[in-house]
């Protein structure tokens, strides 16, 4: 989370409630604060903010947040997007927020739109707005038993949902351009990367345009539908196969690669390395690991 600098709180001691989860891609982060402000300027500034967006989901209490030109006044429910890389400003009564932090590659804000975004009230207690604001407070409680694949969906289509009540603030009403279309069908692909029937034909079909018109959309891109599908998969599975004990061939089955051969060749040729060196890689720092337990043979204590 962006460091905060303290201003003025109220009362005696402060006392103050933080925790933090993750859901795939998400953090989600819980903060309980006595009245008082706080704010964000250059000396806060660092690199890997640059690299998210924040959601911000009043739960108890009352603030006002100001950033760039904007301001607002939130109440229970209501949601505010802050640029965490930018000066901010926060006034509050003793009260409960949720931030969702949302990598800027997973939740596509055009430059436009987030100067027309950042630091204004989105209401919480009807539409697009009432949805998210309803899974982050459930969220920030909840979220324990999912798998990886699992948290990794769920975490593409709470972006979606996102995604969908920052455009509906937006109030445009007008045939959705082709950054907004592509951007749907980013998270659509996102969301469902573990179908194996995730094909051109049925990304088309899902959002009603035809096959040429989705061919179209991406003619401009780094990669076209298909590989980015492919490219997508492909880092999901090195990911699993870095931090797991699966076999090359479970984990590719679990991307949507029913052919391990297959997987294996689109593997070397990516990245350079065979999948199974990872594997191989994991295997040898788990048994290392275990060797150093102290009572293990030839652990800590000889």
């Amino acid at each position: 989370m962006a460091p905060l600098l303290s201003g003025r709180h109220d009362g005696g001691a402060f006392r103050a409630d933080i925790s933090a989860r993750s859901l795939g891609f998400l953090w989600l982060i819980e903060l309980t604060t006595p009245e008082g402000e706080c704010f964000r300027d250059a000396r806060c500034a660092r690199a890997d903010d640059e690299e998210l967006w924040q959601i911000d989901v009043m739960t108890r209490g009352r603030a006002h947040v100001e950033q760039d030109r904007s301001s607002a006044d939130l109440r229970p429910a209501d949601l505010v997007l802050i640029d965490p890389a930018r000066p901010a400003r926060f006034a509050s009564t003793a009260s409960t927020h949720v931030t969702v932090l949302v990598p800027r590659r997973e939740l596509r804000i055009r430059a436009g739109d987030a100067a027309r975004l950042v630091g204004v009230r989105i209401r919480g207690d009807g539409g697009p707005g009432a949805l998210v604001s309803s899974l982050a407070r459930d969220m920030a409680g909840s979220l324990t038993g999912f798998r990886a694949n699992e948290a990794n969906r769920s975490a593409a289509a709470v972006t979606e949902l996102i995604s969908v009540a920052l455009e509906a603030q937006l109030g445009d009403v007008r045939p959705c351009p082709d950054d907004a279309l592509r951007d749907r069908i980013h998270g659509y692909i996102e969301a469902r990367l573990s179908d194996w029937d995730l094909t051109p034909a049925g990304i088309a079909a899902a959002h009603h345009i035809a096959v040429r018109r989705l061919h179209k959309l991406f003619e401009d891109q780094p990669l076209t539908v298909a590989a980015l599908v492919r490219r997508r998969r492909l880092e999901r599975c090195r990911a699993d196969l870095a931090r797991g004990d699966r076999t090359v061939a479970a984990v590719a089955a679990r991307w949507g690669f029913a052919d391990p051969a297959h997987f294996s060749r689109l593997f070397k040729a990516t990245y350079g390395y065979n999948a199974g060196a990872l594997t191989s890689s994991n295997r040898a720092r788990t048994v290392k690991a275990r060797a150093a337990l102290p009572g293990e043979d030839g652990g800590a204590y000889n």
